[in-house]
């Protein structure tokens, strides 16, 4: 509690209510969030409770955030999202699975369970995908006679797998305050030679707990299909035509291609997030650019194998620059990785005229640029909240709450996930992470917690607040886009997917070798 007497030990409380009080109102949570702080910390001031000279830490602070390297993964990984989206190969990959499972029952809803899975390692942002999902899928689905309810479950719940199958915007800003939240926590405990956890540890420790999840869909979805026929019915093979498998690969190899490039770098430790983000936007552009304009694109097919052709030369060849001697082998592998860059650069740049041609690399720029701000900005004023609210004594007031509950451990992480839960009603994922985590991880962190353990929890729990009525926000995204859907209809597909989704969590609550055992294995 802040020191003090009267109102003023009580500030640490009211400025946690009327967070909560003006989140409610559905002004920019940026603006509450600076503004809170700013009258708070005056008030704060006034009364004797707060030192102003806490503010000095926070010029500090936002120029880490701003030249955190693991940060700049997030424009990277939202441009290659956005990218894939816009020049439609995300609408080929979801018509290519819709031909290959069209003749099962339920077949349309498992290819959107795929596709949803596929969208979402290689975007990551859960309002792109129910958009796109909406636009493509469900006119399909509803052509073919499926029931509405149903149809819209299956879409909303496809669409958040974004927030847990990795390389997801959500895992890099959770890696990143879990990881100084486990920090202080060590800190607090007396230990000065601290560990720390990586954004690739928690990528691996929620791929397990994705697929996991997409399993129990598809589960879910072939049950109700065999159940009753009647609401996800087979398309008749007349139908469906040929299904040729040179259509299918050329829709499904070059995005699983990407997925690999960019997730298996970070796994096997070959590159940084930051890296692969990279690798991903570049890839994402020269597939677009091959998309755009199929007939003349031979200096993106060479600049794509020039790419590998790199790879295979850092694997084998010491390419250090700068070093004073250096084998005959090693300085004719420098002269060929030259060369290759030539012919990457040449692709890139190729790749990039094409999409500014035909109006996509704009869309793309700015909608790249608008998400990325809004996260920054939310970035910085949930520090700045954070530091106010920690000078009135809000984390001691916190820890003794969660002290005092019953079931210890369990029992305080049971309330911090109910809490999360409920903010998911109200707020985006970006928001929650940053203003909770900083607030209550270092605490539970500080309990003995694993912090990959309870990443993964969050990140699965927040996925359930984005389909939970009624303010989920998957169901409106998807209500946005689906005119002739009832909300009655969305609210009543997405029950099933919650309790499901609920389940998963159980599941990885009482086995936390699911989300642990992966990254002990890689890391």
């Amino acid at each position: 509690m802040s020191h003090g007497s009267g109102l003023g030990a009580f500030l640490d409380l009211l400025m946690f209510i009327s967070l909560c009080l003006l989140i409610l109102s559905g002004l920019p949570v940026v603006f509450i969030l600076t503004g809170c702080a700013i009258v708070f910390g005056g008030l704060g001031y006034l009364m004797g409770v707060f030192d102003p000279f806490l503010l000095g830490a926070l010029a500090q602070r936002l120029f880490g955030t701003m030249t955190s390297e693991v940060l700049v993964a997030i424009p990277l990984f939202v441009f290659m999202g956005i990218m894939l989206e816009k020049s439609k190969i995300a609408e080929e990959l979801l018509e290519a699975m819709g031909r290959l499972f069209g003749s099962v029952r339920g077949g349309l809803a498992i290819s959107v369970s795929v596709v949803g899975a596929l969208l979402a390692a290689s975007t990551g942002i859960v309002g792109a995908t129910v958009v796109t999902m909406g636009l493509m899928a469900l006119p399909a689905m509803l052509r073919r006679g499926y029931d509405k309810p149903f149809a819209a479950g299956t879409i909303c719940a496809a669409g958040t797998l974004g927030q847990i199958i990795p390389p997801s915007t959500v895992m890099v800003i959770l890696g990143e305050v879990m990881s100084s939240a486990y920090q202080q926590a060590q800190l607090a405990q007396g230990k000065f030679s601290v560990e720390t956890i990586s954004v690739g540890q928690l990528f691996a420790g929620s791929m397990i707990p994705g697929l996991m999840l997409v399993g129990l869909y598809i589960l879910y979805q072939l049950t109700i299909a065999w159940w009753k026929p009647e609401l996800a019915p087979a398309i008749p093979a007349g139908e469906l035509g040929e299904v040729r498998g040179s259509d299918i690969a050329k829709a499904l190899i070059p995005p699983i291609v990407l997925i690999i490039s960019v997730l298996g770098s970070i796994l096997g430790g070959v590159a940084t997030p930051t890296e692969a983000a990279s690798v991903g936007a570049v890839g994402a552009t020269m597939l677009a650019g091959l998309k755009l304009s199929p007939g003349r694109s031979l200096e993106i097919w060479a600049a794509g194998f020039a790419a590998i052709g790199l790879v295979a030369l850092g694997s084998v060849f010491d390419m250090r620059l700068g070093r004073a001697a250096s084998s005959a082998s090693d300085q004719a592998a420098l002269f060929v990785a030259g060369a290759l860059l030539i012919v990457l650069a040449v692709g890139v740049v190729s790749a990039l005229a094409k999409c500014f041609s035909v109006g996509v690399l704009g869309a793309v720029c700015n909608a790249t640029m608008s998400i990325t701000a809004m996260i920054f900005a939310t970035l910085i004023g949930a520090t700045l909240f954070a530091l106010v609210f920690r000078g009135l004594g809000g984390e001691e007031m916190i820890k003794e709450f969660l002290s005092v509950l019953p079931g210890g451990t369990y029992g305080a992480l049971g309330v911090v996930m109910a809490v999360i839960f409920v903010m998911g009603f109200f707020l985006d994922f970006v928001e929650i992470t940053i203003i909770v985590i900083p607030i209550v991880g270092p605490i539970l962190l500080g309990m003995g917690i694993d912090p990959i353990w309870l990443g993964v929890l969050i990140a699965l729990n927040l996925q359930t607040s984005f389909l939970t009525p009624p303010f989920g926000f998957a169901l409106f995204y998807l209500a946005g886009v689906a005119k002739d859907l009832r909300t009655m209809d969305i609210y009543k597909g997405i029950i099933p997917f919650v309790i499901i989704q609920l389940f998963a969590v159980l599941i990885v609550v009482l086995f936390p070798g699911l989300a642990t055992w992966l990254p002990k294995l890689l890391f």
